[in-house]
């Protein structure tokens, strides 16, 4: 990569950050494509150590848990026949956790949508928190085995699942179908009937998908290599729990929950991987 002012360094991350796509960012900013693909490996790959170490002991006392659906190099069923099975091409599923009171999002993971993967990122989430907490999922029976792998007894926790109508046949490919209703399941320890909810966590899969072009449906966004994407998807939280001000909280989810003293400065990623 060639050597880049701090301003234009800081301008390329302002526009991945802001949902364009790599191609749109060399437009904005006049950068060859290698040299924004270098600086976004790079500075994910730095908001992803950073992010893990400081992450640690956190207040958190009600998470949502969901999982948002991405593919690598080709849609499932378009995958070439060597590649098939190999995690990396086809469908890759982003889990993400949130805190409901501070909207810090303290843990995530690319995976497969199995138990495995599954019992990954709850393990994780589990060494990050502080309290016991309450924690609401969907219906997804991987979450069972899951939770009780990472907590045990130490965690009250529902699963809120949905029921869904039909939708008009024109409509079907650009919008979901109607939720006719909720089934609401205690599966372990007291959960809070007023604080069982996947509201915040499925409000920030739509922050994903505005803010991160490989996640746009309907479009030819995508990664062409699944690391790219993790380092995109680390960048984007370091920006979303560090930069972003909450619209109802009006500062930072860091500042929130009590590992950030100020909002941050684009620049001051840029320095997590000059400090390195």
């Amino acid at each position: 990569m060639r050597q880049l002012s701090t301003d234009q360094r800081a301008q390329i991350l302002k526009c991945l950050v802001d949902g364009n796509s790599i191609r749109a960012t060399v437009r904005i900013t006049g950068a060859a494509k290698n040299t924004v693909t270098k600086l976004l490996v790079d500075v994910g790959m730095a908001c992803a150590e950073y992010q893990n170490e400081v992450l640690r002991n956190l207040p958190c006392k009600r998470i949502q848990c969901d999982e948002i659906w991405s593919f690598v190099y080709a849609k499932e069923k378009n995958v070439p026949e060597p590649m098939k099975g190999h995690f990396g091409f086809g469908d890759v599923w982003t889990f993400t956790a949130i805190c409901a009171d501070t909207k810090l999002v303290p843990s995530w993971l690319l995976g497969r949508r199995d138990l495995e993967t599954a019992t990954v990122f709850m393990n994780d989430l589990a060494r990050r928190l502080k309290n016991k907490v309450q924690l609401t999922t969907d219906g997804h029976k991987m979450y069972l085995d899951a939770v009780d792998n990472a907590f045990g007894s130490e965690i009250d926790f529902s699963q809120l699942i949905k029921l869904y109508g039909s939708s008009p046949d024109s409509e079907v490919r650009y919008s979901p179908a109607e939720c006719t209703g909720i089934e609401v399941k205690r599966i372990q320890g007291k959960p809070d009937p007023k604080h069982i909810s996947t509201s915040y966590v499925e409000r920030q899969n739509l922050t994903i998908r505005m803010s991160m072009r490989r996640f746009t449906r309907l479009t030819n966004g995508f990664s062409k290599k699944v690391e790219n994407l993790s380092y995109a998807v680390a960048l984007h939280f370091m920006y979303y729990n560090f930069c972003r001000l909450h619209q109802t909280l009006r500062v930072t989810p860091a500042m929130e929950a009590g590992i950030a003293d100020h909002v941050w400065e684009v620049k001051e990623i840029l320095a997590l991987l000059d400090s390195k």
